[in-house]
């Protein structure tokens, strides 16, 4: 994975054309591109990445971030309930409970 202000993108090596190739995640716009090392994919996505901002900036147009912060997910009411009272239980707000603890979950991998 590359970063790179902000977005992210996924590489995969092409070993009939012996090229990598890339494209940025998490965005409804397509952004690509390509690399015959290391080192020229990641300048190819860094300027493809300064590409497409500039392209939106011409067009007046906001570009697309890949992530917003909010995202809707559906639990069941129990488990809906036990988030709410562990939540209350920590003196948090459901937001910073979960934050708190799918941050913990995630960053013991």
């Amino acid at each position: 994975m590359l970063t790179y202000k902000g977005y992210t993108a996924k590489v995969e090596f092409d070993e009939d054309a012996m090229l990598f190739h890339g494209e940025v995640i998490g965005i409804k716009d397509v952004v690509t591109f390509q690399g015959s090392s290391v080192k020229e994919i990641e300048k190819s996505f860094k300027h493809s990445i300064d590409d497409y901002l500039e392209f939106c900036k011409e067009r007046g147009e906001k570009p697309d971030k890949p992530f917003t912060g909010k995202f809707v997910v559906r639990l069941t009411p129990d488990l809906h309930r036990k988030i709410y009272i562990s939540a209350a239980r920590s003196g948090e707000s459901i937001n910073t409970w979960l934050n708190k603890n799918l941050g913990q979950v995630l960053n013991a991998r």
